[in-house]
């Protein structure tokens, strides 16, 4: 009986959109070769791309190509990029762009961590403090919003928003991105909430070859930002955020109801109403918000339970497609 074990396979996946100028760069920046791999193919998400991003793949000798028949962002194209490496029997997912903004020869030093049995997801710290073309105020942002993604997280990851990140099989089978906008944040708040290994690694980046396409102002991208950071908390720890919110709401509406009170006990009760309709109504709003917390609790339970069947259904489908030869 042979004990060697099964070959690990990587898949390179790189979600595209008009990116036929670039994409080459990027295809010939990849390893061949890493060592604690048997099997390294590359995956292109094409984006609905309106130019030669297909040809241009194909004539390089990509090893799979799927495409959106239309432009969906860049979270469903990474998404729908994990749903069909975990289909082709990837051990490994790495994730870059095809701008080529990530090193291609940092992807060894990204995988090791999961080659060791020491992380689950790695995600590349661009350092973004040392980038010259990144403004102040942009390098400011960055390090602020990570600051407030691993705070919420209960991780250490310097650089959330990196796309530059590999995720072994186990991760990728649990994770559920649901933004239309940017995954990177969510997946970090994802991965810390339900106790994954997550760790970094310091990777360097190549010049700047376009301007980002994601971000279309500083206003929007903070917006955007801001909301997947509350959405995803509140998904996660619902009875906290809206304790807070009844809490802040209940104390608010305590001051007018003092003020009332004063009022009256000095004789001046009378005049004053206005203050005790005012701090009641909020009290009331209070505990409202406490009992939404509590039901979104309850939700936030089912949809555990949910995650896991979930999990246990795409093992289920993952093995069948193997056991019929697809």
């Amino acid at each position: 009986m042979s004990n060697s074990n099964p070959p690990i396979k990587l898949i390179i996946q790189i979600p595209c959109f008009n990116e036929e100028h670039t994409l080459p760069e990027t295809i010939g920046d990849l390893p061949n070769k890493i060592e604690g791999i048997d099997i390294i193919e590359t995956l292109i998400i094409d984006d609905g791309s309106t130019d030669r991003t297909i040809e241009v793949a194909k004539e390089l000798g990509v090893d799979h190509i799927i495409q959106n028949t239309n432009n969906r962002g860049l979270a469903r194209s990474f998404s729908k990029g994990l749903d069909a490496c975990l289909g082709l029997g990837a051990d490994i997912i790495v994730n870059t762009d095809g701008d080529n903004q990530y090193a291609g020869k940092d992807i060894p030093k990204l995988v090791q961590p999961i080659i060791d049995g020491k992380a689950q997801i790695v995600i590349g710290d661009r350092q973004t403090h040392k980038i010259e073309h990144f403004s102040a105020f942009k390098k400011f942002l960055q390090k602020l919003g990570s600051r407030v993604v691993r705070q919420l997280s209960g991780t250490d990851i310097p650089d959330v928003v990196s796309g530059f990140r590999a995720i072994s099989r186990g991760a990728a089978l649990q994770l559920n991105i649901i933004s239309p906008y940017s995954y990177t944040i969510e997946m970090v708040i994802q991965a810390g909430k339900k106790s994954m290994a997550i760790t970094h690694v310091p990777i360097s980046i190549n010049p700047k070859t376009r301007e980002s396409r994601l971000i279309k102002s500083i206003p929007s991208f903070i917006g955007q930002q801001l909301s997947s950071m509350i959405r995803m908390y509140a998904m996660y720890e619902p009875l906290r955020v809206f304790f807070y919110i009844g809490l802040t709401l209940s104390i608010i509406g305590m001051l007018p109801i003092i003020r009332f009170l004063y009022f009256y006990f000095t004789g001046d009760g009378d005049g004053h109403l206005q203050s005790l309709v005012l701090g009641g109504v909020l009290l009331i709003i209070g505990f409202i918000t406490f009992m939404i917390g509590l039901v979104a609790d309850l939700i936030s339970f089912n949809r555990q339970l949910i995650e896991i069947a979930l999990e246990k259904i795409r093992k289920i489908e993952l093995q069948q497609r193997v056991d019929n030869g697809d």
